[in-house]
């Protein structure tokens, strides 16, 4: 796809007239099995720790003892759910590029049934690999490059607490609700979680929560103009996986997600290095180091000791999770597309790779998807598209701060 990278806000998208005759009813039943299964596994919070946040103080007073994680009960039996997925009639599904992308998303539903059976266990790190993917040594360097270059320390910032955030979060969802009233995404503070993080259709916000005051639209347009819209957008397809998530969708979500945050001016410096250390942590970990080794890797390229802690622990839970370093290369991979000329709307529609955006255009070509319900807000920024534009023709990342 050529042409700009992103739609206007303002302009109403052409409805695609669908060809109800081009899906089958089976077809149609099995996608939506499969994302009615799939919307039922509560994948990032089994991930979570429920005591990040109470070890915190602990081990940044006694930062030479790894903390210990605790975790809440599966809601699923891994068997149980296990036996879900078998069931799924896939091999049943007409459609060649339905089935291609129903087939690929069981494949990877098994494996997260593994991971949430191996949680906590020497053998979940390696199943997460198999998820995420290495981290090559390309990605690493770049990732010390942005470490090396851009400022460091602790800027100071009034910060919003929980509730803040929270009344800011509402207010950008009541904005949704203006357009579409029945947009179904909801906002709703934890004490179970650690920082803020989206599930379904709904915004976790910790109680301990503080976003710095710069970083609260960037974070907003990140996690509810990104991953809530994208979930709104997705599961109004007639294709419902595009709701819940195709075959490694999450590397083009974070990706989109960190690009809302330059598109709405919002990317700082500290957020780039946040994103860079995530990448050497993952690295660190894979190599061997310990929770305590690699926390003193990530002070010793200038992180406060409580952001490493943060950082760390999110790499370090469940075993060894390493999906952190696929922010930052999510965010080459798209900022390379749109280089190249590629467009973005069709990831407004629902959640899915970049390399799935092939067959996605495949369904769209057909008038098998409708448009987007709901577009991000900061699509009505005009400076948007320009900072999307210049983000995508520089090679100094670096240049990508905008905040």
């Amino acid at each position: 796809m050529t042409g700009d990278p992103v739609p206007h806000a303002g302009d109403a998208p052409e409805t695609s007239a669908i060809n109800a005759g081009a899906l089958s009813p089976a077809d149609l039943a099995a996608d939506h099995a499969m994302a009615t299964l799939a919307g039922s596994v509560r994948f990032l919070l089994e991930m979570t720790p429920v005591n990040a946040d109470d070890v915190r103080a602990e081990f940044l007073a006694h930062p030479e003892n790894d903390p210990v994680f605790e975790y809440r009960d599966l809601d699923v039996d891994p068997d149980v759910l296990d036996a879900q997925v078998v069931a799924l009639p896939i091999d049943d599904v007409e459609d060649t590029t339905l089935a291609a992308l129903l087939r690929n998303r069981q494949r990877e539903m098994a494996l997260r049934v593994e991971m949430l059976r191996a949680r906590n266990t020497p053998d979940f790190l390696q199943l997460s690999i198999a998820q995420y993917g290495a981290v090559l040594p390309a990605l690493v360097s770049r990732a010390e490059g942005l470490l090396d270059t851009l400022p460091r320390g602790r800027l100071e910032h009034d910060s919003v607490d929980a509730e803040g955030f929270l009344a800011a979060a509402q207010a950008e969802i009541d904005h949704y609700r203006s357009i579409d009233p029945d947009v179904g995404i909801h906002a709703e503070i934890r004490d179970d979680i650690s920082g803020i993080l989206v599930d379904g259709n709904t915004l976790l916000i910790s109680n301990n929560a503080a976003v710095a005051a710069p970083r609260v639209n960037a974070l907003l347009q990140h996690e509810v103009g990104t991953h809530l819209v994208t979930q709104v957008n997705g599961l109004a397809q007639p294709i419902r996986m595009l709701g819940s998530g195709l075959a490694h969708y999450d590397e083009t979500q974070e990706g989109l997600a960190v690009l809302a945050e330059i598109a709405c001016g919002g990317l700082t410096a500290a957020r780039l290095r946040q994103l860079a250390a995530r990448v050497l942590a993952v690295h660190s970990l894979v190599g061997g180091a310990s929770f305590v080794e690699t926390h003193r890797l990530l002070t010793g390229h200038g992180l406060p000791a409580g952001s490493a802690y943060g950082i760390t622990m999110r790499v370090y839970r469940a075993g060894g999770f390493t999906k952190d370093a696929i922010y930052l290369r999510g965010l080459l991979a798209l900022l390379e597309h749109v280089a190249d000329g590629g467009a973005l709307d069709l990831f407004f529609l629902g959640k899915f790779s970049l390399e799935d955006l092939p067959l996605v255009e495949d369904l769209d070509g057909r008038g098998l998807l409708t448009a987007a319900r709901v577009m991000p807000r900061y699509l009505s920024d005009p400076a948007a598209a320009a900072r999307l534009h210049d983000a995508a023709h520089t090679d100094d990342l670096a240049a990508l701060v905008n905040a």
